[in-house]
């Protein structure tokens, strides 16, 4: 089995959170005036859409390469559609657009990043998410 972890840690003197893996850092945070929020970064409905966007953005680039295909520009839009209480995702919806640098149909590549897609498949079929209290 893989396993990937990522950590977070508050921000001193915010109530926001710095998140890495790796090398790479994002910061987490409230819009202003929500929980003490600064709008200093991202809430988790647009982590849950990067999530699902970034994801299907690099599984376009890994199918694209294993059919030889070279795509030019990608654009992906990920609309995350919340219950009223904000404690739920009802939906989200992808609209992707891609071209191919020869001109050819991306749909293949787009069919194929679709079906392999991890994020948006793990969500499709619910994934088990544990809270455990550290002791």
């Amino acid at each position: 089995m893989v396993s990937v972890t990522v950590e977070l840690r508050n921000v001193e003197d915010t109530q926001a959170a710095l998140g890495w893996a790796g090398g790479h850092t994002l910061v987490v945070d409230r819009p202003p005036g929500r929980a003490g929020g600064q709008g200093l970064g991202f809430n988790g409905a647009q982590l849950l859409g990067l999530a699902i966007g970034g994801c299907f953005c690099n599984d376009l680039h890994y199918v694209a390469t294993e059919m030889g295909v070279g795509l030019s520009r990608i654009t992906i839009s990920v609309r995350v559609e919340l219950e009223s209480d904000l404690s739920f995702t009802k939906a989200a919806v992808m609209t992707v657009s891609c071209e191919t640098l020869d001109g050819s149909d991306p749909q293949p590549v787009i069919d194929e990043a679709k079906a392999r897609c991890m994020v948006s498949n793990s969500l499709k079929r619910g994934i088990p998410v544990a809270i455990e209290a550290a002791i």
